[in-house]
């Protein structure tokens, strides 16, 4: 799945120093401000305004995952772009996909996620069609995502958390034999 031409492709990102904990959680709250997704790492906030592009690839993705699980009968819940976030870690973040896997059956009648209690997503589907998404990769290992796919306008990567650090994957730990390659 390439992308015919990623310089249209192009997202808007800022990012910003020195943000407190209480003005990401305002942004995250207040409903009548227009914004972007939202990733937060110990006082550096980055705004994300994804492109049409970039949302349908998300999507596209997203769409395969679900039809591999329903065909294989694999639960999963989706949560999509939930904010989740941690005030003790000093970090959060909006996934442009997201998928609770191993822990779907603890998810159950949950309706709202506090990673307090709640585990983070088991997969999370990142499209990074113009730029580097090393903020995001470090605030997902720092809240545990155990797996990420990064489409970086080209492939499919699967990244797997060991420790702290990001180990790339040939294949999915959360979704063994899925067809990657009709990604690439």
């Amino acid at each position: 799945m390439a992308i015919a031409n990623p310089v249209d492709a192009a997202e808007q990102r800022v990012t910003l120093g020195n943000v407190s904990w209480q003005t990401y959680i305002d942004l995250c709250e207040n409903a009548e401000c227009p914004r972007g997704r939202l990733t937060y790492d110990q006082g550096e906030l980055e705004i994300t305004s994804p492109s049409y592009l970039h949302e349908n690839v998300g999507r596209i993705i997203g769409r395969m995952i679900e039809m591999f699980t329903f065909h294989h009968q694999i639960e999963i819940h989706s949560a999509k772009s939930t904010t989740f976030k941690r005030e003790r870690k000093q970090r959060g973040f909006e996934a442009d996909e997201s998928y609770y896997i191993s822990h779907a059956p603890t998810m159950h009648g949950v309706s709202d996620v506090d990673m307090e209690i709640h585990p983070p997503p088991d997969l999370v589907i990142e499209v990074d069609i113009s730029r580097s998404s090393s903020l995001k990769m470090r605030v997902f290992a720092g809240l545990g995502v155990g797996e990420v796919w990064c489409f970086d306008g080209e492939k499919v990567i699967v990244y797997r958390l060991s420790g702290d650090t990001w180990e790339v994957c040939g294949t999915s730990t959360e979704l063994p034999g899925f067809p990657l390659t009709l990604m690439n």
